[in-house]
């Protein structure tokens, strides 16, 4: 079967061969070193790759989604390019094959039936154009391994790889690939592996609604507020109704309809997410549970009704609704940027792409009983147009989204790309133009493509800048940023915090001291008057893969507290860490490069507490609180 062409569909676990070619620079992303559009296909008698169990989700009841703990093994050479949940692939030893492929193919016996992931429809790639052949395989892969990484394959030439897969609404096969990254040779492919249901509502996130209601009871008015319920099935409205099912304990549940969305290929921009990088979303669902009474606990289920009655359900969860806006209780806000995605199974791990990402999701979910909000302020995924990157990110933070609020600001892999509207050119956001990050995650913005939105949250307000878009003065943000920081009242909510993903304030990063501004060019100038106007207590950023603390300054002089807004750059949350100045400038306190995350403790109008908190233990390893009489 030389140059048949795959169709797009295939889900391609992408098998790479014993390829020893060491790490690459940071910021490149893993899925873009493979040459799959190059690729050709060349079946081969002597390989082949086997996966059990082919059926996942079983031992859970079919209308919830299958676990994500299973674990896929297969021969000592794969990469992945679909992912599924668990399987393991028996190999034995075969012929020897010819020299001048013998140190890259995997030699086994045929042990099942081969090419059963070639049965999709279709014979050419979305996007192909011109006279000549198209590419054979169309998909990047989801994730990878190298034969070396199983032990004992130098010796024998056979193993086994494990592989952590979730639910993304396809079956899928693995592929095994000669050729290393640069000149992959597709030589098997394993067995179909399906889910009991692929169609199944996943991945809950939490996210405040954008209004709170004074509603009249007998003893006055009090307030009721909104929380927001966002996931992923690959039911569409024409098929069944998505809806959530909530209450308190004890109470009878109701319902609350779902929103569908979902994108194409033609709302994206660029490559590689228009192309090898495309992948199917499925359908996002949002529902906006209302009326909710502050501070008090909420039960919640997404579900699905299909057209003959049955309803398919999630897994059950539960929520604390927030603080009205000026409620004084205990209120704990977590703040980080730049995490991204890692993998549990050690899948591309030679290149090191967010190395702590994990560290930092597990640190989180331990703490999850102290957490009452999270920000996370900017480079989300790093899927930089992979798409199949957004469904694992989604699914690793699932503890956390499913049951306090995750809030978004969007950062320069979500957003640029050139001609797109971005206030940048680069083509960090790999032609996904905020398309995903949008669709994906529910933020209050009043447009959804102009991600800056204000938030009140007990005693605090947050005013959310999108730094991808233009905030100088004249802009529509600039006008927004001026109306969320002075339309608050101070005796009622007296926290201020400004976020952004871009350090618009301080840093004594590498490449803005290089540049000698300490932050993007303009940002003070444009925006810090607005800082000390407003009295803003608190700047966050990312971008700055480290952690940096100033003191309380304005114009790059140091004032008593109270008089100057203390800026934080809080990018350490799991990508390579940047490299600082030689030496700090006057304005900075404190710099640390290692992973972690902020939270932000407040009980009273009287003092706010910040924590800088290590992710490998959670320890402290920076703090400061503000005072006010």
């Amino acid at each position: 079967m030389r140059g048949a062409r795959l169709a797009p569909c295939l889900p391609l676990l992408l098998l790479a061969a014993c390829w020893g070619g060491g790490a690459d620079g940071h910021g490149v992303h893993p899925l873009s070193r493979i040459a799959i559009h190059h690729a050709p296909v060349a079946l081969a008698a002597s390989a082949a790759v086997r996966a059990l169990p082919k059926l996942l989700g079983s031992r859970v009841r079919t209308q919830q989604a299958a676990p994500s703990d299973f674990l896929i093994r297969v021969p000592a050479s794969i990469a992945l390019f679909n992912l599924a949940l668990v399987a393991l692939a028996q190999i034995k030893p075969a012929l020897v094959l010819p020299h001048e492929i013998q140190k890259d193919v995997l030699p086994v016996q045929l042990l099942v039936e081969t090419v059963l992931a070639l049965s999709c429809s279709g014979s050419t790639c979305p996007g192909s154009h011109g006279s000549g052949p198209g590419p054979a395989i169309c998909s990047a892969p989801i994730k990878y391994q190298f034969t070396n990484y199983s032990s004992g394959y130098n010796k024998s030439a056979t193993g086994a790889l494990k592989f952590q897969l979730i639910n993304q609404r396809q079956d899928f096969s693995f592929g095994f690939f000669t050729g290393g990254l640069s000149n992959p040779t597709l030589v098997a492919v394993s067995n179909r592996i399906v889910f009991a249901n692929p169609k199944a509502p996943v991945y809950p996130r939490l996210a405040l609604g954008k209004t709170w209601n004074k509603v009249h009871r007998t003893a006055g008015f009090c307030y009721a507020m909104q929380m927001t319920v966002t996931w992923t099935s690959g039911y569409g409205i024409s098929e069944a109704h998505p809806f959530v099912e909530w209450g308190m304990k004890g109470s009878h549940p109701v319902h609350a309809a779902a929103d569908t969305v979902t994108f194409g290929r033609e709302s994206l921009c660029g490559e590689p997410a228009r192309s090898v990088g495309w992948r199917d979303p499925g359908f996002i669902h949002t529902a906006f549970l209302k009326n909710l009474s502050p501070e008090k606990e909420y039960y919640y289920k997404i579900g699905h009704r299909l057209r003959n009655g049955q309803v398919i359900w999630g897994k059950p969860k539960s929520f604390r609704a927030p603080p009205y806006p000026g409620q004084k209780s205990l209120q704990r806000v977590v703040i980080f940027g730049d995490m991204g995605k890692d993998e549990r199974d050690g899948s591309n791990e030679y290149q090191n792409y967010q190395p702590a990402s994990l560290n930092t999701t597990d640190a989180l979910i331990r703490d999850l009983d102290n957490t009452d909000i999270v920000f996370h302020i900017g480079d989300i995924s790093y899927a930089n147009g992979y798409l199949s990157q957004w469904d694992q990110f989604t699914q690793q933070v699932e503890p956390i989204t499913s049951r306090v609020p995750y809030m978004m600001a969007s950062g320069n892999h979500e957003r640029d790309f050139p001609n797109s509207g971005s206030l940048y050119n680069g083509t960090d956001s790999g032609g996904e133009c905020g398309v995903p990050a949008e669709t994906m995650y529910y933020v209050p913005t009043e447009k959804r493509d102009n991600y800056w939105y204000s938030m009140d949250y007990g005693m605090f307000r947050f005013c959310v800048a999108d730094s991808e878009h233009d905030w100088r003065e004249g802009t529509e943000q600039y006008s927004f940023l001026d109306r969320c920081l002075g339309s608050v009242d101070r005796a009622r909510q007296p926290w201020l915090v400004f976020i952004a993903h871009r350090v618009l304030g301080y840093s004594s990063g590498f490449f803005y001291g290089f540049d000698g501004t300490f932050a993007e060019p303009m940002a003070r100038q444009s925006l810090e008057g607005l800082w000390r106007g407003h009295r803003v207590d608190v700047a966050f950023y990312g971008h700055v893969h480290q952690y940096e603390r100033t003191c309380p300054v304005y114009e790059e002089r140091c004032l008593p507290d109270g008089h100057g807004t203390v800026h934080v750059v809080v990018g350490g949350g799991g990508s390579h860490l940047s490299n600082f100045t030689a030496e700090a400038p006057p304005w900075s306190v404190y710099r640390q490069m290692d992973y972690g995350f902020g939270k932000l403790t407040a009980s009273d109008a009287r003092s706010l507490q910040f924590e800088y908190r290590r992710s490998s233990d959670g320890k402290v390893y920076d703090s400061f609180t503000l005072r006010r009489d």
